[in-house]
């Protein structure tokens, strides 16, 4: 990941992250934005037009806004280390930073499984200190070194929360991969336990068993995650846990609940409530400060109302307060900042009279009966529209802007400014609190406030009207993100939407709950789907979509509906569980739709999506009928941009269909005319950039045709546009499909091991089910050529689960591969039998490209059955020349040449052999270190020198003829 370094300030354009000395600096967008402009170009001279196009795009504003921007940056920075300004002012053209500039950071694959280096975290921001948790903090941070499972456990209101994010601050600087901490309160539903672990980790899930991306993911990392409230979904944290812990040495988790998660090797910390003075003391104000709970009390007001101050008259009230609140840091958090309205004594008073709310509560652990009363008192102090509020606040899982809590809350023909004022009195009484960040200030209540508010919710009997402002304000919400995420940049649009999801599937939650309102679920899932794709939760998008594209919900979706759900549905069902044949089912469906509703659109990407189910099924006929349907299509629409990149698909089905000629007129036609996209919905339309996907394609045509050096070069390319998009996707065609598979056939074993050791770090943190097998594919491929047999196994298993999800691209080359492999290794009977395999998914899928290597393989087979069998070895030989030379495959021509070059030499044909090999060799131009044409150059010399000791023999004859006569030579 990229950073910027300048004096003692890091800044890390990606996540919008800008920290002093290693302590966040709080900034508004608009300026940080203005930074990141600066800081690309340093020392350059950046027009005040071109600042305010990035600050504020389509959007017209007067150029004071940017110069107040720059004077709120300029205050932020302070001064350089040498007394200067950072930024300079070019008068009447822009600003200018001059500041040296330390620009780090990889962004290739291997970067990829660094990415989450020593220091990094998502811990949020404490706005208070940690007090009386000293002894706490100490004891549990020589248990996580002990133990890689710890769980602190205690009542609601304890402190466990704040405890263990203290710990975790403590620890950011100590693991390699970081601590990164999840937060399942929001989390209601246990099957969505996994997925916000993965989404914690920042993993991109494209598997259906997320929690076995997890495990792979972890396996080799070292970090602390945080699991925080796990008490109502206890059973999925066991299930995540246990096979995590048991796969993963250097993991350790902190967790805290209310009971114990009972897995192996739990380690438990019961945190007792804050130590209160003894009762009946008489205590000065110096001795009750020694108590946490008096500690916290004091500190907590004196933030509340800068009148309050501890004295000794007021120390026994404290204190007396501190023991009815049981030492509850939450409790007494409420409680104190009610002394801005009432004395110390009149606060007592109050709380003393709370016993009725304990009535009838039996059965439970006395400190919920104290928070229970807390909170109890807290909500009768409250003016009822501020009651009001709260109860319907209580609707929000996740933070939630004062936009959010206006539009849900407030009555049709109310005035927004009472919701305003009643939220800012909620947060004064500490009963909402606040998240200030770089996009604005969002809200939230605690979850022990929430619960119980939700509970004065249902008594109110509006739960299900408020419920249902919440789902009709979060598709309005929807709308507009995916409006707004063509034009924002990525941090400030995943900044303000990104954490919506808990609300979305609270509210999908209550549609579909006794079907409470179907209609509204429906077009929620719909307006989920942009936020599961550009959140990289691809299985929760799969099942929920699934959901809803059941017989019972048909009646509630539109055509737009079931268009737009069979689509996301075959994208996610590609990328989590293969080509299934339901892939192409919901593609075909989703087109029937878009033609209907004569969507150009759409049709175009659900034939993009057919045209890559038919590629990765290796039906490439069917490939290139959908491509030629795009090109019309394309043409009839005059849409240019969709008729010059169907050139990659037309390429790519003819490289595999073994015309190289017509693929390379394609390939190289749309990278000269591509013209690269304005907006990301262009982007997302073709699902990674198609020129560089184009540029790999023709890479392996250009090696087929017998360019080794020009090929490596183009692959090279490839890689680094691919490293440059810092795409998931792209990332892992250029090395899985390109850049690898040519370090392998050229025999660059060392370059080959550089990538996939990236590469597999790559998709185990995607958790890219399909990618995980084809990179085995190829690790096994380097292990067999490094003379390892474990790779015949390797190398089988990943061909199986590929073909067990109809994935058959590049199987059969893989597998011919495997029965080489299996005849190099002694077992000539096992390689016939995969070699007849390979040969028979070539012919049938269309995978033509690699036959005249298969039938190279079956001849090698059949010579090393018996050196007495020629005739059908010569034959096959023979028919992999010619089907080579008739596709352009120069390089296949060289690998049957040199084989049918050796058998001759085994059988006495030498007269043959040197005369099958030097042409073929002759017309290479390049590549003469690579691997095969280095083995065709010691054949050659090999066989020069044996002609010429045929040469001396026959002269030494002729003179011993000469010389005796008689003599037979």
């Amino acid at each position: 990941m990229r950073s910027c370094a300048f004096g003692p300030y890091v800044l890390i354009p990606e996540r919008q992250s800008l920290t002093r000395d290693q302590t966040t600096v709080r900034i508004g967008s608009r300026a940080l934005e203005i930074l990141v402009a600066l800081l690309e170009r340093p020392g350059e001279l950046v027009g005040k037009a071109e600042l305010v196009s990035r600050a504020w795009p389509d959007t017209f504003v007067e150029e004071s806004n940017l110069k107040v921007n720059v004077a709120a940056l300029r205050r932020v920075l302070g001064s350089a280390p040498d007394g200067s300004q950072y930024i300079a002012t070019v008068s009447g053209r822009g600003y200018r930073f001059v500041f040296p500039v330390r620009i780090s950071g990889e962004t290739d694959a291997s970067a990829t499984a660094k990415s989450q280096g020593s220091g990094a975290h998502n811990l949020p921001v404490s706005v208070t200190r940690l007090v009386g948790r000293d002894n706490a903090v100490d004891a549990i941070l020589c248990a996580v070194e002990a133990s890689r499972l710890l769980t602190i456990v205690g009542p609601g209101g304890v402190g466990k929360t704040r405890l263990a994010l203290a710990i975790a601050d403590r620890l950011t600087g100590a693991y390699e991969h970081g601590v990164w901490f999840v937060d399942l309160a929001t989390v209601n539903d246990a099957a969505l336990v996994p997925t916000s672990i993965a989404t914690a980790l920042g993993l991109r899930i494209h598997s259906a068993n997320i929690k076995a991306a997890i495990t792979a993911f972890t396996a080799d990392r070292e970090f602390v995650l945080v699991l925080d409230n796990c008490e109502h979904v206890v059973e999925a944290v066991a299930a995540c846990v246990d096979p995590l812990l048991a796969s993963s040495a250097r993991v350790r988790i902190l967790a805290t609940s209310r009971e114990p998660i009972r897995v192996l090797g739990e380690q438990i910390y019961r945190l007792p409530p804050l130590e209160t003075p003894p009762d009946g003391s008489k205590l000065s104000a110096a001795r009750a400060l020694t108590f946490p709970a008096v500690e916290l009390f004091v500190e907590r007001a004196a933030g509340s109302t800068s009148e309050f101050e501890l004295s000794d008259e007021n120390a026994p009230v404290v204190a007396e307060i501190c023991r009815r609140l049981d030492g509850l840091a939450l409790a007494i958090e409420l409680a104190a900042p009610r002394l801005e309205a009432f004395s110390t004594r009149e606060l007592l008073e109050i709380l003393s009279d709370q016993s009725h709310v304990l009535s009838d509560r039996r059965g439970r652990d006395p400190r919920h009966h104290t928070l229970a009363a807390t909170l109890e008192w807290s909500y009768s102090l409250l003016v009822e529209p501020e009651r009001v509020l709260l109860q319907r606040l209580s609707v929000f899982a996740g933070a939630f802007s004062l936009e959010s809590a206006c539009a849900v809350a407030v009555d049709k023909g109310r005035a927004r400014s009472e919701c305003i004022h009643a939220v800012a009195n909620l947060v004064a009484k500490s009963l909402v609190s606040t998240e200030r960040g770089a996009f604005g200030t969002q809200y939230r209540l605690l979850d022990t406030t929430r619960r119980y508010a939700l509970q004065k919710l249902g008594e109110s009997g509006e739960s299900g009207s408020l419920r249902q402002r919440h789902a009709e304000h979060l598709l309005d919400l929807a709308q507009r993100a995916e409006a707004e995420w063509k034009i924002r940049p990525t941090a400030q649009w995943l900044a303000e939407y990104g954490r919506k999801m808990d609300d979305i599937r609270g509210a999908l939650g209550w549609a579909f709950s006794e079907d409470c309102n179907i209609g509204i679920g429906v077009a929620l899932t719909v307006a989920a789907l942009p936020f599961w794709e550009h959140l990289s939760l691809v299985e929760e998008c799969r099942a929920g979509v699934e959901i809803v594209l059941g017989d019972r919900f048909a009646n509630f979706r539109s055509a737009g509906d079931e268009m737009k759900l069979q689509f996301a549905y075959a994208t996610a069902l590609l990328h989590t569980r293969g080509p299934l044949p339901e892939v192409k089912a919901a593609w075909t469906a989703a087109l029937a739709c878009a033609e209907a509703l004569h969507d150009t659109d759409y049709t175009l990407r659900c034939l993009w999506g057919l045209c890559d189910y038919f590629t990765w099924t290796g039906d490439h006929h069917s490939a290139l009928v959908i491509a030629e349907k795009i090109r019309k299509l394309a043409i009839d629409h005059d849409d240019l941009d969709a008729r010059n990149n169907v050139d990659r698909q037309t390429g790519t089905a003819l490289r595999y269909l073994g015309e190289l000629a017509e693929a390379q007129h394609h390939l190289e036609r749309m990278i000269v005319r591509y013209i690269p996209p304005v907006a990301r919905s262009d982007i997302a339309r073709f699902q990674l950039d198609p020129r560089s996907a184009a540029r790999g394609t023709l890479a392996n045509v250009t090696w087929l045709q017998g360019h080794p050096d020009k090929a490596v070069a183009m692959a090279q390319r490839q890689l680094e546009e691919a490293r440059a998009a810092q795409h998931a996707l792209a990332l892992c065609n250029a090395v899985v499909h390109t850049t690898c598979p040519i370090a392998l056939l050229t025999g660059d074993l060392a370059s080959a091991e550089r990538l996939l050791v990236g590469i597999e770090a790559h998709v185990a943190e995607h958790a890219m089910t399909v990618w995980c097998a084809m990179s085995r594919c190829l690790r096994a491929d380097w292990l067999l050529q490094s003379g390892d047999a474990s790779g015949l196994v390797m190398l089988r298993g990943a061909i199986d689960e590929l073909l067990a999800v109809d994935f058959r691209m590049r199987c059969p080359f893989y597998i011919g591969v495997y029965a080489a492999d299996l005849g190099n290794h002694g077992d000539v009977d096992a390689g016939r039998v995969a070699i007849e395999e390979a040969i028979a998914l070539s012919a049938s899928a269309g995978e033509i490209w690699c036959m005249p290597e298969l039938l190279r393989v079956k001849a090698d087979l059949l010579s090393k059955e018996s050196a007495r069998r020629t005739a059908e070895p010569e034959a096959l030989y023979t028919q992999a020349l010619d089907l080579a030379r008739r596709q352009g495959a120069l390089s296949w021509e060289l690998r049957a040449a040199t084989s049918l070059a050796e058998h001759w030499l085994r059988t006495d044909q030498g007269v043959k052999a040197a005369a099958i090999l030097p042409p073929v060799y002759g017309r290479f131009n390049n590549g003469f270190y690579t691997r095969d044409l280095v083995r065709a150059r010691k054949l050659l010399n090999d066989m020069g020198a044996a002609g010429k000791r045929r040469v001396a023999a026959a002269s030494v004859a002729r003179r011993a003829k000469r010389t005796h006569p008689g003599l037979e030579p």
